[in-house]
């Protein structure tokens, strides 16, 4: 991460995103709880209605990595405030190429509160979802918000 973004962040931010792309790199999301408020909202590509709680963002967060090959991060950005940053990846799903962006907004205490996703072109997010639907269709629903 540029030393440039760290001072924009707050401290507390700064080093949950730390800790966050460390999970990446060693593709090991067990610490991914720690890092989530209880009430965290997952904001999927795929649906209308977000995921709520800890445990689906936890749930939908580690699937999606086995689903992914050649992930990697390219640039980042931070908000104003220092609460909220965008990441921009790629990756691969099957044979499929994506593009996408992770909108991460965190509380002062550097928890992750709600977590949104998109991605593009349109074919390899349709490829990700029959992924991840194959995978966890008969879990998801159950964390569907109430709008």
């Amino acid at each position: 991460m540029s030393t440039s973004l760290n001072k924009k962040l707050q401290p507390s931010v700064a080093a949950a995103l730390a800790q966050w792309h460390h999970m990446l790199e060693t593709r090991d999301l067990s610490q991914l709880r720690s890092l989530l408020h209880d009430d965290a909202v997952f904001r999927s590509p795929m649906a209308f209605k977000p995921y709520v709680s800890a445990e689906a963002v936890t749930l939908i967060l580690s699937t999606v990595i086995q689903v992914f090959s050649d992930f990697q991060y390219h640039r980042q950005f931070a908000s104003d405030d220092g609460l909220s940053v965008v990441l921009e990846f790629s990756a691969n799903v099957g044979d499929k190429s994506l593009k996408g962006i992770d909108m991460i907004r965190f509380d002062e205490t550097g928890k992750i509160v709600d977590f949104e996703v998109m991605i593009r072109p349109f074919n390899a997010l349709q490829a990700l979802g029959a992924e991840m639907g194959a995978r966890l269709a008969a879990y998801l629903p159950a964390y569907k918000a109430k709008l």
